[in-house]
């Protein structure tokens, strides 16, 4: 007789964008917590700070002074990780060192004049903004033959490495595809090739059939914890139409990514009352290197808090070594955000 139980017993589960394992382990949420406990900053931010890089008509640390922006902002990155004027270059030893030169342009992007509200404080209308200046970016970066993938990120909270906390993100335009990319393009396009269907649609029909990992919906997009989540409360927005990046969605769509980003990311401050960390960004097709009818837009958001607003998760021994793993299951922590409400805690 098969007693297993998902929600009782160690296993494994595949993720199926990237061929990757994770060691789920429920029985593990009974241990007591004595482990590393963070300091939470619960001081209010100013809605304009004179020794901000990112406030408007502020002088940031290149010399460039930023305008007195009244809408979502983008500048090239002053510290950017890459440049674009790398020249080319590689060098291999022996088969064994192997290096090769990059080129890329890192852009910043503000998404309020005002250095206090981050996106679930913001109105709909104003996310909006965001992503009318995410889709520029996009198509502008994109121009360049020379690119072959851009990335669309966010990270938020000190405890991410952000550094700086007036609400942004950042978009880096490479001269390759990035190693992630590279495996959910391979997986995306084994089963388009098999089956003719987008791999993520079929897997939100099934998801919305079972309705046991969902956190909120709409018309338009899903946000979900997916199967295969490593981090606690991490989740995926995926949009139930089939396109291959942000430049396909329609104007509808647009206004829907703005409401179910507002409602995801107050649930996240709801969970803790804190202002939730995590790092998130837009999955997408690559540029300028042909047709890509497997890919399916998603965005993921890995969000580290475990316990509480002072309990972090750690990639340690085994998850760094071996495998990740978890305790909490994805059906528990979904249930967990659908239930919190859609107002912010602190209106």
């Amino acid at each position: 007789m098969n007693n297993f139980q998902l929600e009782e017993h160690p296993h494994q589960r595949l993720n199926i964008l990237t061929g990757e394992w994770v060691l789920v382990s429920p029985h593990r949420t009974k241990r007591p917590w004595q482990g590393k406990v963070e300091k939470v900053n619960k001081d209010p931010l100013p809605t304009y700070d004179a020794a901000c890089y990112l406030c408007p008509g502020n002088s940031r640390m290149g010399g460039d002074v930023n305008p007195d922006y009244k809408a979502p902002f983008a500048f090239t990155n002053d510290f950017g990780a890459l440049m674009a004027d790398t020249p080319a270059g590689e060098v291999l030893t022996d088969n064994l060192l192997h290096a090769r030169g990059v080129k890329g342009i890192c852009r910043v992007i503000c998404f309020s004049p005002r250095h206090d509200l981050t996106l679930p404080l913001l109105e709909t209308a104003d996310i909006r903004k965001v992503i009318t200046l995410w889709l520029e970016e996009y198509r502008q970066l994109s121009a360049d033959p020379a690119i072959k993938y851009i990335q669309i990120f966010e990270n938020k909270g000190d405890i991410m490495g952000c550094s700086n906390p007036h609400p942004h993100g950042q978009i880096w335009a490479t001269s390759d595809v990035p190693a992630e990319l590279i495996k959910e393009t391979s997986h995306q396009k084994r089963y388009y090739d098999a089956t003719g269907k987008s791999l993520l649609q079929s897997y939100v029909t099934l998801e919305l059939e079972k309705q046991e990992r969902i956190v909120c919906e709409n018309e338009h997009f899903v946000a979900l914890v997916p199967f295969w989540a490593v981090w606690p409360f991490e989740t995926m927005i995926i949009s139930k139409r089939h396109v291959p990046d942000i430049t396909h969605f329609t104007e509808a769509e647009h206004m829907a990514l703005a409401e179910i980003l507002k409602r995801l990311t107050t649930k996240y401050d709801n969970l803790f009352e804190t202002s939730f960390p995590y790092s998130a960004g837009m999955h997408q097709a690559p540029v300028n290197d042909g047709a890509h009818p497997e890919w399916h837009w998603h965005m993921h958001f890995y969000p580290p808090l475990l316990r509480s607003a002072s309990v972090k998760k750690f990639m340690v021994g085994y998850e760094l070594l071996a495998s990740p793993q978890r305790d909490i299951t994805p059906e528990w922590a979904a249930k967990k955000l659908q239930s919190l409400p859609e107002v912010h805690y602190s209106l």
